[in-house]
């Protein structure tokens, strides 16, 4: 009796977990449609059966975790609330917005905040700047490790990369090596402990601009890892919400 109610029990769960690949399956298909599209293409993406596409859709309508607009979906607010709970590191986006703000309004570049993850530097902070025809920037795009800022955040697992930034400790720069026609300018964050927690980069169009972008970039990242210092560990409780 037992063994049949284990196989039971063990049936629900692989059920269980498929329903939830199944849905994030149809999370990742918006994201990669651009994040709104029909039920044909994003079952076309996930390669699932319209049908069961359509029943996952509609399960995700009920928690919020998606949005019909006609006949069209979206990720749903309730999903971009979560995301807002993930922290890199503690109180890493809060520290940032303000130098990152700073320094956008002092060289005009495109300026963000990466985190390595999984083998990449993810973007946890953004503000556009001159850059943004060529390389939008948004919070949750990820970059190779060959960018200047994939090359910050890897620095301690290897040698100075080619392209430092000379008397800027840490710096990596580059001169359209990755996109033509962008400059970038990479340095790195730093903890309590003084490892690197994440990398500040500028994505300017002037190659001219590059070294005084680096200095300003160089100047953002000393705030936020003051800024870390001075938080220490702790992350402060947010209110609950209030409905208007």
């Amino acid at each position: 009796m037992s063994r049949q109610t284990g196989g039971a029990s063990e049936r629900g769960t692989d059920r269980g977990r498929g329903v939830i690949e199944g849905a994030f399956a149809l999370l990742e298909a918006l994201r990669r449609c651009g994040g709104e599209a029909g039920l044909t293409e994003i079952a076309a993406v996930c390669a699932l059966p319209k049908g069961s596409a359509h029943r996952l859709l509609e399960q995700l309508l009920l928690v919020g975790a998606v949005e019909r607009r006609g006949s069209r979906y979206r990720v749903g607010s309730q999903l971009y609330c979560l995301g807002q709970a993930w922290e890199p590191h503690p109180g890493l986006r809060v520290a940032a917005r303000h130098p990152l703000h700073r320094l956008r309004a002092a060289t005009g570049a495109s300026a963000l905040l990466t985190v390595l993850h999984d083998g990449r530097a993810l973007t946890v902070a953004s503000v556009p700047g001159e850059a943004e025809p060529l390389v939008p920037v948004r919070n949750g795009m990820s970059f190779l490790l060959d960018t200047a800022a994939g090359q910050v955040l890897s620095a301690e697992k290897r040698r100075p990369a080619a392209g430092s930034g000379g008397r800027l400790p840490g710096a990596v720069l580059e001169r359209g090596e990755v996109v033509d026609g962008v400059c970038c300018a990479a340095l790195p964050v730093r903890g309590r402990d003084e490892r690197t927690v994440a990398a500040i980069t500028v994505m300017t169009l002037s190659a001219q601009k590059l070294q005084r972008a680096a200095r300003e970039a160089a100047q953002a990242g000393a705030a936020v890892t003051a800024a870390l210092a001075r938080a220490g560990v702790s992350s402060p409780r947010l209110p609950p919400v209030l409905h208007y």
